[in-house]
């Protein structure tokens, strides 16, 4: 064993002086069941494919490492199957590996080979394909969506399994246009929903999106332009990088580049390959373009072409997404020995003699370049990501393969031949493991691989890819490992407008729903979410203040019995039911002394005990408004003050009969207004009040309802009332008793020596009227919510206004002058028996003259 070591460290040290070696050769081998590859060998750039004339060989001048590597890694995981025993134990893979030189059409030519008839050069045609049994079981490639879209289409056909380890366009995940397309690498749609996400939880809501003219980048930016708008993120500018980048179209490129460089755009997303990324770097640099974040597709995230670029270092932040894999540390030793070995004469001349009669005269050169290539060459892409997917995929074949001849850890049973289509059918969504790592095919033929999100830490000369989060489905920031180009390392911000305070949304001007002007939500509405273009309006049964990002439920609101101005009432209501009651025991007291018999005797009593029910009315207001009290508000207030203003009318009455017609008709008058007719007169006017307010309790009920509009914040419980008019027309008893009254006394001559009642009826008819004159504006114009209140107030002085200007002039005249409570004082009639008029009875009359009371009798 030491001495074929070193013999291989002999070979491969004359290899590197220049000598050339036989790596091409190991990439063919003989197997029960060969494996085909399609692999970017070489790079078909400048030799001038579209200038071609007849369809002859094209030769691919430029090497590619990766590629080597990629099916370097193939062939190190059939070598691990065949010299294990896990999988197909007794069968022997082989493996089948071809240039493509990155372009389709070269492409062509391999597929073709592959589908020709095992044993031949040729493919034939059949109405039917499925006893064909072509020179491969399996594809492994292409490394590109551009290739392996024109490649798949061409399997499909033959429903010959393809596994790619590299394509990611979402195109081929359309199961009725590649049903024989699988792939170990993620589709691009994962790859966008990792990048979308990231700008979200960055907060950039305003950047710039680039691809590449073709499949990859038109594809990649379709989905990126789509799920960023569908999250809420704006593209400022959009375009493509063109091909070749000598194209006409270059100045399109640089005119894009002055838009985002001239805008507010932080942020740019790079959805292209490594070579057109290069490119696009190269005029950004040259264009002086301004440092930005760069999220980079995976496809040039790692790139050395992109990466030794002179000047990278000063275009600002890259990150991008990278699959996962599984580590592969035996891979950069197995890369030594196949290069020591294919410098080994004795080894290259076994495999000329295993090996005869390869195709080159049809494929052309399998890989000249590879037979000068040295270790330095290959070093810088042995941990290259992509060369796990490569690896991966030939176990996603073996599985299936195993399952297919149902084998076991004895050997496989089945000994028919299997074909393609029938491998197909275990493909889909079978479960594999890859160094150690589960893998499985879903329905669309993709795997569920995770990413990292890699930042570029410039370390001279090329960066260091740190890994500062992970995207398993989401995303998972480590924002202590995140550094940035900006002045201080701060995180660059990209918007187009500043967000939005809390309580306020979004006035978009222009296009772009990122370009906003913040608008406060008025008192009533609310924000609901933090991108809401309008304020929600708040239920009738809550309220918001301005620039509030919730409602809040309105609490019932009426006159309690707690508020001040109602205190302040009820105390009111305390003085004239106290003096209204102190009256009512005075009177009784005294209901056999002139002044009462004069003020009516029971009727006035029955007046008096009317105004205190008055005043006990007001009770109804206070409180939560209920059916019950909003009906009979009205009717508990007016009747009883029907009784006490038509006792009074009475007595206005009896003034003006006394004063104003001849003795004779004045006696037979008041004989009529005395005495039970004065009682009928008392039943008449409360049944008319009783009348109008029956109509009005049932044309026009009174009601409790909740007004939602009328206060800012509570809800205001109240009783309505459906008519204004009908409200009106239940105080017209009342107002035609008041009036009479007024008439009745207001031109009556007082005589001296006498009591003027007259004046105190006048001056409570005054009261009266002056109070609820008063009340009409004052209730108009009063906040519904201090209705009540004010309904109050004016009962409650109406009352006080009828005590104070004629039933308390009495009661101080009881208290205070009981010397003037006299018949010749108060009874007229009695002094009209004793002489024709008062007047001649006090000329002729000896006796001693009463000198009247100031209070009492006119000035």
């Amino acid at each position: 064993m030491l001495g074929l070591a070193l013999l291989g460290l002999t070979a491969l040290l004359d290899h590197g002086e220049g000598a050339t070696s036989c790596l091409s050769q190991q990439l063919r081998m003989r197997g029960d069941y060969v494996l085909g590859g399609l692999f970017p060998l070489g790079s078909a750039e400048g030799t001038g494919l579209g200038d071609r004339l007849q369809p002859n060989t094209t030769v691919c001048t430029r090497f590619s490492s990766l590629g080597l590597l990629w099916a370097l890694a193939v062939k190190m995981a059939v070598e691990e199957i065949n010299n294990g025993s896990a999988l197909l134990p007794g069968l022997h893979l082989g493996y089948d590996l071809l240039d493509t030189c990155s372009e389709p059409m070269v492409a062509m030519k391999p597929s073709l080979m592959f589908m020709a008839k095992a044993g031949s050069c040729s493919i034939a045609a059949y109405c039917n394909y499925t006893q064909y049994q072509p020179r491969v079981l399996a594809v492994i490639g292409p490394h590109s969506s551009e290739l392996a879209l024109v490649t798949g289409k061409f399997f499909s056909f033959f429903l010959v399994p393809q596994v790619s380890y590299g394509a990611s366009t979402d195109r081929l995940s359309n199961r009725e246009i590649f049903p024989s397309f699988f792939r170990t690498v993620p589709s691009d749609r994962v790859q966008v929903a990792a990048m979308v996400e990231l700008l979200q939880e960055l907060g950039w809501n305003w950047v710039a999106a680039v691809g590449s003219d073709d499949e990859y980048g038109r594809q990649g930016l379709s989905l990126f332009s789509g799920l960023a708008n569908a999250r809420g993120i704006c593209i400022a500018h959009e375009g493509l990088v063109p091909l070749p980048p000598g194209s006409l179209r270059l100045g399109a490129l640089q005119g894009l580049l002055r838009q985002v460089n001239q805008s507010s755009v932080q942020v740019v997303v790079l959805f292209s390959s490594a070579h057109v990324a290069r490119t696009l770097f190269s005029y950004s640099i040259r264009c002086k373009l301004s440092p930005k974040v760069w999220v980079a597709s995976e496809a040039w995230l790692t790139s050395d072409l992109v990466m030794t670029l002179p000047g990278m270092p000063g275009v600002g932040t890259v990150l991008g997404f990278l699959q996962q894999g599984a580590p592969m540390p035996e891979f950069p030793s197995y890369v030594r020995t196949r290069l020591a070995l294919a410098a080994d004469p004795a080894f290259c001349a076994s495999l000329d003699a295993e090996q005869p009669g390869l195709e080159e005269h049809v494929v052309g050169p399998r890989c000249p370049q590879c037979d000068h290539v040295t270790l330095e060459n290959l070093s810088a892409g042995l941990l290259h990501h992509q060369t796990f997917a490569a690896y991966a995929a030939v176990y996603g074949v073996a599985q299936a393969l195993h399952n297919t001849l149902r084998c076991n850890a004895s050997g496989c049973p089945r000994r028919e031949p299997v074909r393609p289509w029938q491998l197909l059918e275990n493909m889909y969504n079978v479960s594999f493991r890859a160094r150690g790592l589960a893998l499985q095919f879903d329905t669309s033929g993709n795997v569920n691989v995770d990413y990292d999100l890699k930042l570029w830490v410039w370390q001279d000369p090329t960066p260091e890819l740190r890994t500062v989060g992970t995207f398993k489905g989401r995303l998972e920031l480590w924002r202590s490992q995140m550094c940035w180009h900006t002045p201080g390392k701060q995180q660059p911000v990209s918007q187009c407008s500043r967000q939005c305070k809390e309580g306020q949304v979004r006035r978009v001007k222009g296009f772009h729903s990122c370009c906003y002007d913040c608008v406060d939500c008025k008192a009533g509405s609310y924000q609901r979410n933090p991108d809401d273009l309008l304020c929600t309006q708040c239920d009738q049964d809550q309220w918001s203040p301005d620039r509030s990002t919730r409602c809040f439920p309105r609490k019932p609101m009426f006159l309690a019995w707690g508020e001040p101005a109602v205190l302040l009432l009820l105390a009111l209501l305390a003085l004239a039911l106290g003096l209204a009651l102190a009256a009512l025991g005075l009177f009784l007291w005294h209901s056999d002394s002139p002044l009462v018999q004069a003020s009516g005797g029971p009727r006035a009593c029955f007046g008096l005990a009317c105004l205190g029910l008055v005043c006990l009315s007001v009770l109804l207001f206070p409180g939560q408004p209920g059916p019950a009290s909003c009906l009979a508000q009205q009717p508990l207030f007016h009747l009883p003050l029907t009784g006490c203003l038509s006792t009074l009318f009475l007595q206005a009455a009896e003034i003006f009969v006394g004063s104003e017609l001849p003795p004779s008709w004045a006696e037979k008058m008041r004989g009529r207004l005395r005495g039970p007719w004065a009682w009928l007169v008392v039943l008449l006017a409360m049944l008319a009040e009783a009348a109008w307010c029956a109509w009005y309790l049932v044309a026009f009920p009174p009601e409790v309802v909740t007004d939602w509009q009328v206060l800012p914040t509570e809800a205001l419980v109240h009783c309505h009332v459906h008519s204004w008019i009908s409200f009106g027309l239940v105080h017209a008893t009342n107002a035609m008793l008041a009036f009479l009254c007024f008439l009745g006394t207001f031109l009556v001559q007082s005589r001296p020596g006498h009591y003027n009642g007259a004046r105190g009826l006048t001056f409570a008819m005054l009261a009266y009227f002056i109070t609820w004159i008063s009340f009409v504006p004052l209730f108009a114009n009063v906040h519904v919510a201090y209705q009540p209140a004010v309904q109050m107030g004016a009962i409650l002085l109406c009352a006080l206004g009828i005590l104070a200007t004629f039933h308390l002039p009495k009661c101080y005249l009881l208290l205070q002058r009981p010397e003037l409570n006299t018949p010749e004082f108060f009874l007229e009639d009695n002094a009209r028996a004793q002489g024709s008029s008062w007047g001649q009875g006090r000329g002729e009359s000896g006796q001693k003259q009463v000198t009247p009371d100031p209070v009492t009798s006119p000035q």
